[in-house]
C-alpha cells in the first residue's frame, strides 16, 4: 500500500487542522493504521493510532481530549482532526500502516512523506 499525507499548514496556537492520509494500491480496510510525529531535534513519537474497521483507537496523553484519529475505508483515507493547537504540537506529521504485530507492539511497515505542521504562539 502506498501512503500520502496532506493537510498540514501554519495555524495559530487554539486553532485547528485536519490531515488526510490517502491510501493507495491495495484495500486499506486490511490496516491498522497510526499518526506519528518528529518535531526538530526530537524522536519520532506516535500520536495516534486506529485498528482495522475503527473499533479501538490509541492517543498519546498529551493530545487526548484534542486530536481524533478516524478512518473511511470506502474512500481508502484516514484523519486526523487536531483541535486546540498548541505550539508544542509543531512537527512533520506522518501517517504508516500495517498489518502484523510482532511481540504484542504494531508494525508499521508502509509510510506516507510527511506534512509540516507549524503552530505559531
Amino acid at each position: 500500500v502506498q501512503l500520502q499525507a496532506y493537510g498540514g499548514g501554519l495555524v495559530q496556537a487554539g486553532g485547528f487542522l485536519r490531515l488526510s492520509c490517502a491510501a493507495s494500491g491495495d484495500t486499506f480496510s486490511r490496516y491498522f493504521m497510526g499518526w506519528f510525529r518528529q518535531a526538530p531535534g526530537k524522536e519520532r513519537e506516535l500520536v495516534a493510532s486506529i485498528i482495522r474497521r475503527g473499533d479501538s483507537t490509541y492517543y498519546r496523553d498529551s493530545v487526548k481530549g484534542r486530536f481524533t484519529i478516524s478512518r473511511d475505508d470506502a474512500k481508502n483515507t484516514g484523519f486526523l482532526q487536531m483541535n486546540s493547537l498548541k505550539p508544542e504540537d509543531t512537527a512533520v506529521y506522518y501517517c504508516a500502516a500495517g498489518q502484523y504485530y510482532s511481540g504484542g507492539s504494531a508494525q508499521y511497515d508502509y509510510w506516507g512523506q510527511g506534512t509540516l505542521v507549524t503552530v505559531s504562539s
